[in-house]
């Protein structure tokens, strides 16, 4: 109940930087998600915990509760799965040799879709590496979006995502990464707490065997509250997590000027958040003075 009492609201847990594929520093996005009135704050850039120490500083100088956190990846046959952990221990042994792994898988994944991207239009590794470069930080997708928004191949990023680097698209690139039910294990091992991102994005829910044995590894809950979440997979999985004592969160998915996601547009309410502080034990929430 001590979580419930002293950290502050609004609660936005789903933020990222361009330590990932936002396009504001860890600092920035605090400033934007207390600028809009959010008060507790998760940066969960994927794959990394780079981005936290920065994060957290600006949280305490602003007043804000900082909750540590990542997106985590994950796939099953028909594409990517990606799993929120609060307060998880990024040094935990086996989990950094998995985001180890995931980094590396960055770099070839997007030269191998450069290379895919480069047959058909005026664009190349160094393009890319430019905007790398520009950023400062880890490689992604986004770098060869804004690449072909600086060739002048498409007006934003977003077109990029929509259309040439779509996942259904000739020139898509699969990631490796651990299947859900052994990323959620993983994360539990770290101290962490896994709650299930944007699950319901195309209207559908997993079969409900399959939801099973991902509770039964240790998921925490689901993010309920999302604006690329569908009805009827919403009150589905209200359903479930009420029926199971399941965490349920709300959040924004901020990304900067990258998607139109606005900070604290969906929240978590203290309860959920006081069981999230609850279960976890690989890294501390911090509080303001």
């Amino acid at each position: 109940m001590e979580a419930f009492l002293r950290a502050q609201g609004p609660i936005d847990l789903h933020l990222h930087s361009n330590v990932s594929d936002g396009t504001g520093s860890p600092t920035d996005v605090v400033r934007e998600a207390h600028a809009a009135g959010v008060r507790t704050m998760a940066l969960t850039d994927h794959d990394t915990a780079a981005g936290w120490d920065e994060a957290r500083e600006e949280c305490m100088r602003l007043g804000m509760t900082f909750i540590p956190g990542m997106e985590f990846s994950s796939r099953i046959e028909h594409g990517s799965i990606h799993i929120l952990a609060y307060l998880i221990d990024p040094n935990f042994a086996p989990l950094a040799e998995e985001l180890d792994k995931l980094q590396n898988d960055r770099e070839n994944r997007l030269r191998q879709m450069t290379e895919n991207v480069g047959a058909d239009y005026d664009i190349t590794w160094d393009h890319v590496m430019e905007q790398v470069a520009a950023s400062g930080k880890s490689l992604g997708r986004p770098h060869l979006a804004d690449a072909l928004v600086a060739q002048g191949i498409i007006g934003e990023r977003g077109e990029a995502f929509d259309g040439i680097l779509s996942k259904n698209g000739p020139y898509y690139v699969s990631q490796y990464a651990l299947d859900p039910v052994s990323a959620v294990k993983l994360i539990r091992a770290a101290g962490g707490v896994p709650v299930m991102a944007h699950p319901t994005t195309r209207g559908r829910v997993a079969p409900m065997e399959y939801i099973d044995r991902l509770i039964e590894a240790g998921l925490g809950g689901y993010e309920i509250e999302h604006r690329e979440n569908m009805e009827p997979g919403k009150t589905i999985l209200r359903e479930i997590c009420l029926e199971r004592g399941l965490i349920m969160t709300g959040s924004s998915d901020y990304h900067g000027t990258g998607k139109p996601n606005q900070p604290g547009e969906n929240t978590t309410s203290p309860e959920m958040l006081a069981k999230i502080i609850e279960q976890g034990t690989g890294a501390s929430p911090s509080y303001p003075a």
